[in-house]
C-alpha cells in the first residue's frame, strides 16, 4: 500500500485507480472472462475460448475452495485478481491487458505477500519473458524448472521470501 492508498471497509484497499477486495461468488463470470481474455492476449496462438469450460471447473473445484482470491475493481469492472493458497502458492495473477504496465500487478502481488508473509512460490511459463522480468523486479528468485502438467509447457519455479524469513 502506498501513500495514495487508503484502507477501505471489509478488507478492501482503495487506490485512486482501483480497489482491491476479497473475491465474492458473484465475481465468477467476470473473473473467468478476464482470465480468458488475458491469456488469449498473452498467447494468441492458443484457443482459450475452447478452455473456458475446463477453467470454470478448475476455478470452482480447485481455486475457490482452496485459495484466498483478491480482486481488483475499477469503475465497477473487474480488472485483475490473484489467488494464493495456504501453502503460499500463487496459482493465478491475472491483470487486464489494458492495465499491463500499471501498478495493478504489483499491488496484487503485494497483497499475496501480505496474505502469505512467510513466502510465495509460483510457476511461470519459461517463454513468458515479460512475466519473468516482472516477478524478478518484485523480489522473486529462480528456484528450479518444471513442466506444466496441463499444458506440458516448460515452466520456471520462482519464490519470494521476506528478508530474513524462513521458506
Amino acid at each position: 500500500m502506498d501513500a495514495r492508498d487508503k484502507p477501505g471497509h471489509d478488507g478492501a484497499c482503495v487506490s485512486a485507480a482501483f480497489t482491491l477486495r476479497p473475491y465474492r461468488a458473484e465475481d465468477e463470470d467476470a473473473a473467468i472472462d478476464l482470465w480468458q481474455r488475458t491469456w488469449q492476449q498473452a498467447y494468441p496462438s492458443i484457443d482459450f475460448a475452447a478452455r473456458v469450460d475446463w477453467w470454470r471447473k478448475r476455478w470452482r473445484g480447485e481455486l475457490v475452495p482452496n485459495a484466498a482470491i483478491v480482486v481488483a475493481e475499477q469503475a465497477n469492472a473487474l480488472i485483475g485478481f490473484v489467488t494464493i493458497d495456504a501453502t503460499g502458492y500463487l496459482d493465478q495473477l491475472v491483470v487486464s491487458p489494458a492495465q499491463w504496465g500499471s501498478p495493478l500487478a504489483t499491488s496484487l502481488v503485494d497483497e499475496a505477500k501480505r496474505l502469505s508473509p512467510s513466502g510465495v512460490t509460483l510457476l511461470v511459463n519459461k517463454d513468458n519473458a515479460r512475466a519473468i522480468r516482472f516477478y524478478e523486479r518484485n523480489g522473486f528468485a529462480h528456484a528450479g524448472e518444471d513442466v506444466n502438467p496441463t499444458s506440458n509447457r516448460p515452466v520456471l519455479k520462482m519464490a519470494w521470501t521476506k528478508a530474513g524469513g524462513p521458506r
